[in-house]
């Protein structure tokens, strides 16, 4: 049988595993177990009543951080021109076209996010089978795909996070870190939560959200109040 971490086994002690928790307690409580030699990052995870194998129930979106996440975001942008120069004014890391397209074909990934202008398009289509697995490919539902560049780069660099519902109806995703105050990750975590509610496909019957839980990294999770958490939302 596999040993228990000492550690893991003192984070849990005191916590029941089966309450549902207040958001305001849950943070404090995970805030205070976070204790890894790291800065973790506090996850929040919602179990949704969808079947994303039906166009109609897919769920997906981005959304705006109030107190940012707390990673360092590296940006690669796919534009040609003027839109280029923008961008790279705009804080992007990587800036490109048919170069940065053959760099990422061969598998060369040294970026976070990705946004492209509309005419590259073409060009990013034909990346589908690298970056779509990862999550990267740019779409307009997310604004990632945009001739506003400057206010896409802003938004990635400032703490926009992008979600999708994974096959079990999963949604979930970093929304700040441990050395946050509690206030701020209430506010990220109540964001976050609110952006997924908005994202409700019209295809999607009976309760939407069934469970919600947060956690930080290396900590236990916590299973939170979800009458409490959709009325503020």
């Amino acid at each position: 049988m596999a040993k228990i971490a000492k550690r893991i086994t003192k984070n849990a002690d005191g916590l029941n595993r089966e309450k549902f928790y207040g958001l305001g307690e849950a943070v404090k409580l995970v805030k205070s177990r976070a204790n890894a030699k790291f800065d973790e990052t506090i996850e929040v995870a919602m179990n949704l009543g969808v079947d994303p194998r039906h166009a109609d129930q897919m769920v997906r979106g981005v959304c705006n951080l109030p107190n940012g996440s707390g990673r360092k975001v590296r940006v690669a942008v796919f534009a040609k021109g003027p839109k280029a120069e923008e961008a790279k004014k705009a804080g992007a890391d990587i800036v490109g076209a048919d170069d940065l397209f053959e760099i990422v074909n061969k598998g060369t990934i040294d970026f976070d996010r990705c946004i492209a202008t509309p005419d590259m398009m073409g060009l990013v289509g034909r990346l589908g089978k690298v970056l779509g697995p990862r999550g990267m490919m740019p779409n307009p539902k997310v604004g990632t795909v945009t001739m506003d560049v400057t206010a896409a780069v802003k938004a990635a660099k400032g703490g926009a996070v992008e979600f999708r519902v994974e096959k079990a109806g999963i949604v979930q995703a970093g929304v700040g870190k441990a050395s946050f105050s509690a206030e701020q990750i209430e506010g990220n975590v109540k964001a976050f939560i609110d952006a997924v509610i908005k994202a409700k496909p019209q295809g999607a019957k009976g309760a939407f959200v069934k469970k919600v839980s947060i956690s930080s990294t290396m900590g236990p999770g916590l299973k939170l109040d979800i009458a409490s958490l959709t009325a503020t939302a």
